[in-house]
């Protein structure tokens, strides 16, 4: 049980960095204005540096968003076999009209049910 949350917390806390590297990355439109005087020399990591950081870490981001996903979904699955044991009756059963007893449906006789 401790498992799951802590999964659970680290799978929401990626999620939410992937949408915030993905919105920090810039287009391939967004490089057609640098030749206009953009400054793209001036970023913090260099002219090029920048979009192999922001690539590289989203790609760390999501591999890590899949393993996060492929553990909550194997958790999910033994908590469903788990469930699956409970003892539920594989009888359906029937009341006669006036009865309060009920009766098994394999208990009635065959002259018992009606002629069609």
């Amino acid at each position: 049980m401790i498992y799951e949350n802590l999964i659970l917390l680290i799978h929401v806390l990626l999620a939410i960095g992937v949408v915030v590297f993905v919105l920090i990355q810039r287009g391939k439109g967004a490089e057609a204005g640098a030749s206009f005087g953009g400054g793209a020399s001036q970023t913090v990591f260099g002219s090029s540096g920048s979009g192999n950081f922001l690539t590289r870490t989203t790609a760390l981001l999501v591999a890590c968003f899949f393993i996060t996903s492929l553990g909550l979904a194997f958790i999910a699955k033994q908590k469903a076999a788990d469930s699956s044991n409970i003892n539920v009756p594989s009888a359906v059963e029937v009341s006669p009209v006036g009865s309060d007893v009920p009766v098994s449906a394999t208990d009635v006789p065959i002259s018992a049910l009606p002629a069609e």
